[in-house]
């Protein structure tokens, strides 16, 4: 199966920093991984789309520059380590979640956030994630 992805290529004035630490922030919330130091990576969704023209238009506000790529893999070495890169911290949040639910003093308030962000950067439907999620209504959250 053929993936498309977004590349967010970017360039920030170093000074002052907030404007450089919210780019970073915004980006680890989305999920998206760093190819080289301001090239970043997400897999091409209608939503991936939107939020990285925003970060762009954002960018160029914090008098920086940003370029939006479409892009499909067409050699790797590894051709699924971009996509594991986007699996495994997911699937490691989604195993932290169902070790807290087995726990007598569980918050399922803070669990079901936590499940809904962590699903809000699952851009391949683990299969984990929808075990989380049934664990989850079990318990009456989620």
């Amino acid at each position: 199966m053929s993936i498309s992805w977004l590349l967010l290529v970017y360039r920030i004035p170093r000074e002052p920093t907030a404007g450089r630490v919210f780019v970073w922030r915004k980006l680890k919330q989305l999920g998206a991984i760093a190819l080289q130091d301001a090239v970043w990576v997400l897999p091409k969704t209608p939503r991936t789309q939107e939020q990285f023209q925003w970060l762009a238009a954002e960018i160029t506000e914090l008098q920086g520059e940003a370029v939006l790529w479409e892009a499909e893999q067409l050699y790797a070495t590894e051709p699924e380590a971009l996509r594991q890169q986007f699996v495994e911290p997911i699937e490691a949040e989604y195993q932290e979640i169902l070790a807290a639910l087995n726990k007598k003093d569980r918050d399922l308030s803070a669990l079901s956030q936590r499940f809904q962000e962590a699903q809000s950067r699952d851009y391949f439907k683990s299969d984990l994630g929808q075990k989380t999620r049934d664990k989850l209504l079990s318990f009456g959250g989620g």
